[in-house]
C-alpha cells in the first residue's frame, strides 16, 4: 500500500490530472476493502490498460471495467481482479 492510501484509509491512491482523477488500486488490497458505496456526482470511469477487475452496479451483474458510467447516488462496488487497476475518473457535480 502506498503512502496516499495509508493516509486516506482508502484502498487506492489518486492524483488530479487534466480534468480527471487518475486512481490506482493495488493488487495487495484485501477484497474486503471494496465495499458497496454511493458517490455524490455522476462519474465516467475508464480503465487505463487491459484489466480483469470488475464493477457492479445495484441490481446488475458485475461487468469488466472498460468504460463505465455510474450515475450519482447509485450503489456500486469494485470487484478485485489480478494486478493493479488504474482508472481515469471524470466527475460531473
Amino acid at each position: 500500500m502506498d503512502q496516499t492510501s495509508q493516509v486516506t484509509g482508502r484502498p487506492y491512491s489518486e492524483i488530479k490530472e487534466n480534468g480527471y482523477l487518475l486512481r490506482e488500486f493495488s493488487h495487495n488490497s484485501s477484497p474486503f476493502e471494496f465495499v458497496w458505496h454511493r458517490d455524490k456526482e455522476d462519474r465516467l470511469v475508464e480503465a487505463v490498460g487491459k484489466t480483469d477487475w470488475q464493477v457492479q452496479l445495484d441490481n446488475e451483474l458485475p461487468m469488466y471495467i472498460t468504460k463505465v458510467f455510474i450515475p450519482k447516488e447509485t450503489w456500486h462496488r469494485v470487484i478485485k481482479g489480478t494486478g493493479n487497476l488504474k482508472v481515469k475518473i471524470w466527475q460531473k457535480d
